[in-house]
């Protein structure tokens, strides 16, 4: 799924341009900066801990690579060959190219029975070896794919090749190590190699990579835990397999989904949109970023089904896992959902998490809560910069069927798309208006070009050249483009109120063997969102971290007013009972995305004096 290049403008072009400038540009320049002397001998023959920061070169390779591909960046594209062929320089002769000493390398077994500690799932003596090898990798064939490099090429076969021998086949007199053995949260942390080695064998085509993949894939569904597959099948909710961390339960899917491309397994895409629809009813927020933390020593675990708190965590690095996953289900299904949901993090889970200066990025974000910068170690500022430079390439695909070819635009916004000799502008200030209007520069002199546009779930009353046309698909224009031709499509967005309960119910049973069912607390929210984007306000009065509202029974409490701010965005005012109105602004910006600033997206509700609480089920 591809066939064409984009450049893309306006909000989420700014916000690629600032990362370029930021991030990409600061946090590595070459062989010397810290991310990259991790795998240097004077520091990685001493290294028995490790973590996970050796996932920063290899997160960088992937993003720099792309970008600097897009730009025609010769300073940055020579800045990342030179990392790149630094770090293969690095690598052993087994293939080994991680950062840990001797001693504590994945090739080296587990203690046998590590103690568990439950709530994490993690041996005691726990390694992300694996986790950075998978990132490395990534980063490599990302190098290779733009620039083509025997050297990397022959670098990341040597890894695949390594952990082939370690994990599946084993080595004369010593037999493979069970890669559920050699990462926390009851392995998955190692599992996630199965991106990397699907990748790998998409890209090499080996097929011993192809049969490490399958086996990694089995790992994953091994019993007791993490059963992946056959826990999705029964129909166990996100949190309730392995220890439910959202970041590693997305990537290992982003992983089951490559080997789906590549295999065409029903089982896979069976479990795969089973989780999807999972997560997407019940572990999403307003603002699209799967999230946890409620009552949970984990900030980074899904939240038990049915949970709701304003004061809940998107983690950045799930927000991202969560865009891949979506990536791979739109390249296997083509269905709308998937860019609805990418689309949906896009503009206010990523982006909220996201500075001004392209440099900082926050770890977590909230929907109510205080805006935090991390520091430049923390995993979340490489994913955040990851993820922006994923998006570009999702904007449009072409594809071939018997009349011609199709071009697919799913994620609006101002965007220039070149498909083989075809020009395609989208104008217009998407996602602040959804006014579009797509303008043919020049048409295929080949074969004929359709275009078929997405109209998102939440885009009723949405009209293509003045007929109406349904949400929460794609629409054909229905004729091939010629040079000059224009086409519209407008999007309504009228504010929405949205509400939500966090409620806790208590079940038992009355000696007379009668269930009874009883609400013990219960507390209403309201939140607004315009189009794809959801709005928030700074400390309400200018000090108050939270207000309780009362709203009219009838009539539109929201009032939209010009815009207020660079990015064009309206203003939703709130008239609430009793008090004066509340200005709201797009999720991305509350706060004037300030480190420390404040974002309150749900309000509180009154209390409904008419609806009380029952017991149900007594005499």
């Amino acid at each position: 799924m591809n066939g064409c290049t984009v450049r893309v403008g306006g909000l989420l072009g700014e916000a690629i341009a600032a990362s370029r400038r930021g991030r990409l540009s600061r946090f590595i320049v070459d062989e010397t900066s810290p991310a990259v002397q991790l795998f240097a001998p004077a520091q990685r023959d001493g290294h028995t801990a490790g973590d996970w920061y050796g996932e920063h070169a290899g997160k960088w390779l992937q993003a720099a690579a792309r970008a600097a591909a897009h730009d025609g960046d010769a300073a940055l594209r020579e800045r990342v060959r030179r990392v790149a062929r630094f770090l293969v320089a690095q690598q052993q002769p087994d293939g080994y190219l991680g950062t840990y000493a001797a001693s504590h390398r994945f090739m080296q077994p587990a203690p046998p029975a590590p103690a568990l500690r439950a709530w994490d799932g993690a041996p005691s003596r726990r390694t992300w070896d694996l986790w950075v090898h998978a990132c490395l990798l990534l980063g490599l064939l990302e190098v290779h794919r733009h620039w083509p490099d025997d050297a990397l090429r022959a670098a990341a076969c040597r890894i695949g090749d390594l952990c082939d021998r370690v994990l599946r086949t084993g080595d004369p007199g010593r037999p493979p190590i069970d890669v559920l053995t050699l990462g926390n949260h009851h392995g998955l942390s190692a599992t996630v190699l199965l991106d990397a080695i699907a990748q790998l064998h998409a890209d090499i085509g080996e097929p011993h990579h192809l049969a490490l993949a399958e086996h990694l894939a089995s790992r994953i569904d091994a019993l007791p835990e993490p059963a992946l597959l056959q826990r999705l099948a029964a129909g166990a909710d996100a949190s309730e397999i392995a220890t439910g961390k959202a970041y590693q339960l997305l990537w290992n899917a982003v992983g089951l989904a490559k080997l789906q491309r590549l295999t065409g397994r029903a089982d896979l895409l069976a479990a795969l949109q089973a989780l999807w629809r999972n997560v997407h009813e019940h572990h999403l927020t307003l603002g699209g970023g799967p999230w946890g933390g409620v009552a949970h020593r984990s900030r980074e675990v899904f939240n038990a089904r049915g949970t709701f708190s304003p004061h809940g965590y998107v983690e950045t690095c799930s927000t991202m896992a969560w865009i891949l996953l979506n990536r791979e289900l739109l390249a296997i299904t083509g269905a709308a959902v998937h860019a609805d949901a990418i689309e949906q993090a896009l503009w206010n889970d990523l982006l909220g998490a996201m500075a001004p200066d392209g440099e900082d990025w926050c770890y977590y974000v909230f929907p109510n809560g205080r805006r935090a910068h991390t520091t430049a170690w923390r995993c979340c500022k490489s994913s955040g910069a990851m993820a922006l430079e994923e998006i570009a390439p999702l904007v449009a695909t072409l594809d071939e069927r018997d009349d011609g070819d199709v071009l697919s635009w799913h994620l609006h916004g101002p965007a220039t798309v070149r498909a083989g000799d075809a020009v395609i502008e989208q104008r217009g200030r998407y996602p602040v208006d959804g006014r579009l209007t797509f303008h043919v520069h020049a048409a295929s002199t080949a074969r004929p070009l359709h275009l078929r546009l997405r109209v998102p779930a939440w885009a009723d009353g949405a009209t293509l050249e003045g007929a109406p046309c349904a949400a929460g698909g794609y629409v054909d224009v229905g004729r091939p483009l010629r040079a000059g031709d224009e086409v519209r499509l407008i999007l309504p967005m009228p504010p929405r109120l949205h509400r939500r309960s966090q409620r806790n119910v208590q079940e038992s049973v009355a000696p007379d063997g009668a269930p009874v069912r009883q609400e013990v607390l219960r507390q209403d929210w309201a939140a607004l969102t315009r189009g794809p984007l959801v709005y928030a306000t700074g400390l309400v009065d200018g000090y108050k971290t939270g207000e309780t509202v009362l709203l009219p029974e009838s009539g539109d409490p929201i009032e939209t007013l010009t815009c207020a701010g660079g990015d064009g965005a309206p203003t939703l005012r709130l008239h609430p009972l009793r008090r004066a109105p509340i200005d709201l602004v797009p999720y991305y910006r509350a706060g004037s995305r300030t480190h420390g600033a404040w974002r309150l997206t749900w309000l509180a509700l009154a209390p409904d004096a008419a609806a009380p609480w029952t017991e149900e089920g007594s005499p």
